[in-house]
């Protein structure tokens, strides 16, 4: 069975890190740090429901009705959720269920008209939304089966429907640069950029397939941005680092190599960013200056574990 981390699910589903640690605390999903294919669609599912304006409260107390009154363990999973109004109803076995209010409804999507939206025809944007969410996911099960190829023919039907869809502009971008497709990499990535401007992720990329092409100034950019909105970013850190050596900018390199190994501190990752702070050192002459109380304000410390300014020697 395909898991995902919870890097992967902020990914895939689009949302930040504080929403997901927000729909846990309101317990709408189980904190966990790995899902299945299953999960992502109920994560979707609470995604879709929190855009359309319905309060947590309200998916909480609707779900946990609904196991009473239709004996399910999960309803976010087995029974499709329809929103009528201020309430949410769920489809299951042809009949749709107020939870809540314990009453079996009226199913209009029986109709021609609304029979014809389940086919294909979008009868409002948040049915859109949906179907193409419902996509994504299509998508990313395709990708991780191996099936390449369906992958990027579901991700290029996802831009062409919605240009602003950031994460199918990421993926099919990743997708292009394995195959060593730069500049279409870059494109996709980019347009990630200006669509979703906080999205951490793109400016990775972008800063990842920049650097492929050569163009390193334009790269170290990319990934400043992506620091700048993830000071965290650990990844971000070392490849900033390696792109400031390249630049012949040993300085600025040997900061991020210590920003790296902050958040990195054990592994064959961490390992090589010590050799070359160490390399860094011996090669630039160069030593960490801090201040330390009852100590002169030129006494050194680790370069690997301090936070000190540089200064030549």
């Amino acid at each position: 069975m395909t898991t995902y981390g919870r890097q992967d699910v902020l990914r895939i589903l689009d949302i930040s890190t504080h929403q997901l640690q927000a729909w846990e605390r309101a317990a709408l999903i189980p904190q966990q740090q790995v899902y299945t294919f299953q999960d992502l669609a109920q994560l979707r599912t609470v995604k879709s429901l929190r855009e359309d304006s319905v309060p947590a409260a309200l998916i909480r107390d609707s779900v946990v009705a609904m196991r009473a009154v239709g004996g399910m363990v999960n309803p976010l999973r087995e029974a499709r959720i329809v929103k009528t109004g201020k309430r949410i109803v769920f489809r299951q076995h042809g009949a749709l269920v107020d939870p809540i209010g314990r009453q079996l409804l009226f199913d209009f999507e029986s109709t021609p008209q609304l029979r014809n939206v389940a086919q294909g025809t979008p009868a409002s944007v948040a049915h859109v939304k949906q179907n193409i969410a419902s996509l994504f996911l299509t998508a990313v099960q395709a990708e991780e089966s191996g099936d390449k190829k369906r992958a990027i023919e579901i991700y290029e039907e996802i831009i062409a429907a919605d240009s602003g869809y950031a994460a199918a502009f990421i993926n099919l971008g990743t997708l292009c640069f394995h195959q060593r497709n730069f500049k279409r990499a870059e494109e996709l990535y980019r347009h990630a950029t200006q669509v979703d401007p906080g999205y951490v992720l793109a400016y990775f990329d972008l800063g990842n397939v920049l650097d492929e092409l050569g163009r390193l100034d334009e790269s170290i950019v990319a990934y400043n941005q992506a620091i700048q909105l993830s000071p965290r970013y650990a990844d971000a850190h070392y490849n900033l680092a390696l792109a400031y050596e390249r630049n012949g900018e040993p300085r600025r390199a040997l900061k991020h190599w210590q920003a790296y190994l902050k958040l990195d501190k054990a592994g064959p990752w961490a390992e090589h960013a010590v050799a070359r702070i160490e390399k860094l050192l011996k090669r630039e002459k160069l030593s960490i200056a801090t201040r330390t109380d009852g100590l002169s304000p030129t006494a050194t410390r680790s370069a690997i574990s301090g936070t000190a300014a540089l200064r030549l020697v």
